[in-house]
């Protein structure tokens, strides 16, 4: 190695120095390479170490960059509570949030009374984002740090007016759900030619899949305009339209079904559980399929008059029992069906009329039993009678002690005042009304029969109500004996009483009921047998 010549980049180093050159005496070749640490530090200059970026930490914890003390560096208190309010702001309110909860899958937080209205007014996705969401959660994180946030700067605090009204819509710990965006309709059928002419229906085709073909086929005007059916004829024979797709149906195909309600036919072949009456039990409502979508629903509101306070009760006591709309509608239907007239009180008032797109048949019979019900016509049994439901639901004993525990309204179940929230919560509006009394039973006499004389069993004789008059002794009697006839009245004298032991005493009530024959009925007799 020669060691004569020397690298200037080693001798420029700025953190190594340079590097004294070795005799040659040297034993080994690596040996005059090395040298001790101590060496080396005390080649180090002070402006070198000056500029070390090397920090270090004393006994008392605090950071030092060279040995000594930053000066200068101080937290700014106000500043930093403006920037965390700036973050901790509500998406929707744009205020530091109050209740913070999370929506999943995009972790952005908002007020949890932001939110729940934000359900109700239709919201399907993150407010903020638009992320299509599973649920929402209520965040504590998120709480404390709000917490010590206001614990430093109390007058960044939302005011006592603002939290009672959000305590009022969102409840910590109450689980939320976005409903998920709503099924797009289908896309309509629209005929590439002849959109005057009615279009063959499933069954109209032969050898379709059904294994029913109709009894007067449609003609296929791309195949035979001059016989085709025109639109504005209406309806062809045995044939009408889909209540929920709008198709052409036959009447009579085994998969067709009509509404007993609004009388409208479903084809039972383009949207499965959609177009079809199934029967009553078995049906769901349209839109109602959940918790969330009955939080969206605006005529709930309106069963209620309005009372946000009591809806927001119901849909709690939903949600802790794991009831869904098709658990309330099929409680509904089963209570109806149990009433004298059933269903027909809800045809009279018209709840199934112009439902559907398309027109239904004349009702023959509101009285007649119903057995099978359509989608929409299932939401309006259901709106109807929920409130009724939520009343019998009440009597169970399952809420609240302290939401049973309030007074009844003064003004009754349609009370004005009950929008108002602050009276909706003091008073009850839901009022039961009182529980029909059971009639008093009737006593009904045993039906009474004349009296039988061939029934001496069943029927003993009747005992005389009065004694049997004394027997006068007949003319013959009298001529046997060789006595004179009795005089006239005019003409004999008195006859002498009997004792007033010996003769029967009559009632009162019974003078009358026999007497003694007359004179003249006498000589009449003798008269007759002379």
């Amino acid at each position: 190695m020669d060691v004569g010549m020397s690298d200037p980049v080693l001798e420029d180093h700025p953190r190594t120095g340079p590097i004294v050159p070795v005799p040659e005496a040297a034993t080994s070749a690596t040996a005059s390479l090395k040298r001790s640490a101590a060496e080396a530090f005390e080649e180090v200059s002070d402006d070198e170490a000056s500029h070390s970026h090397k920090k270090m930490r004393d006994d008392t914890g605090v950071v030092t960059r060279g040995g000594e003390l930053e000066q200068g560096k101080t937290v700014d208190g106000p500043g930093l509570a403006d920037n965390l309010e700036e973050e901790l702001q509500c998406g929707c309110c744009s205020a530091i949030v109050y209740r913070p909860v999370v929506v999943a899958p995009c972790q952005h937080f908002f007020c949890g009374s932001c939110v729940t209205l934000w359900v109700r007014n239709g919201g399907t996705s993150c407010p903020a984002c638009r992320t299509v969401s599973t649920n929402v959660s209520f965040s504590r994180p998120i709480e404390k740090v709000v917490d010590i946030l206001l614990r430093h700067a109390p007058g960044k605090a939302r005011s006592a007016s603002e939290r009672m009204q959000a305590d009022a819509i969102y409840h910590p710990g109450v689980h939320l759900r976005i409903p998920s965006p709503r099924q797009a309709s289908p896309e309509p059928a629209v005929p590439s030619i002849n959109s005057l002419y009615v279009r063959p229906c499933p069954h109209c085709t032969p050898g379709n899949q059904w294994g029913w073909r109709c009894p007067r086929p449609i003609v296929d005007p791309d195949l035979d305009q001059a016989n085709a059916w025109p639109v504005e004829d209406g309806n062809p024979p045995g044939h009408t339209l889909c209540g929920n797709c709008e198709n052409v149906l036959a009447l009579a195909a085994p998969s067709t079904t009509r509404c007993d309600f609004c009388q409208v036919s479903f084809c039972g072949i383009n949207i499965p559980q959609r177009c079809v009456a199934a029967p009553l039990q078995l049906q769901h409502p349209h839109g109602l399929a959940d918790l969330s979508d009955l939080i969206q629903c605006g005529e709930i509101y309106d069963c209620f008059e309005g009372n946000t306070f009591e809806v927001d009760i119901m849909l709690d006591y939903l949600n802790a029992q794991g009831l869904t709309p098709r658990h309330i509608y099929r409680e509904i239907v089963a209570h109806i069906q149990n009433q004298p007239r059933q269903f027909a009180p809800l045809v009279e008032l018209e709840l199934f009329v112009d439902i559907h797109p398309v027109a239904g048949g004349a009702d023959p019979d509101p009285n007649a039993p119903r057995h099978r019900i359509c989608r929409i016509c299932a939401t309006e049994v259901l709106i109807y009678g929920l409130r009724d439901w939520w009343i019998r639901e009440r009597k169970k004993g399952f809420l609240e002690e302290h939401v049973m525990a309030r007074p009844d309204c003064p003004e009754g179940s349609q009370c004005p005042r009950q929008k108002d929230h602050v009276h909706a919560k003091e008073f009850n509006h839901i009022i039961a009304p009182p529980d029909p009394q059971p009639a008093a039973a009737v006593h009904i006499p045993a039906p009474l029969r004349e009296p039988d004389v061939n029934s001496a069993a069943d029927f003993p004789p009747l005992a005389s109500a009065a004694p049997s008059p004394v027997a006068s002794p007949s003319a013959a009697t009298i001529l046997q004996a060789g006595q004179d006839p009795p005089a006239a009245a005019d003409e004999a004298p008195a006859a002498p009483l009997a004792p007033a032991a010996d003769l029967p005493v009559i009632p009162q009530d019974l003078v009358g009921y026999s007497s003694e024959p007359s004179s003249q009925d006498f000589r009449d007799e003798v008269d007759a047998l002379l």
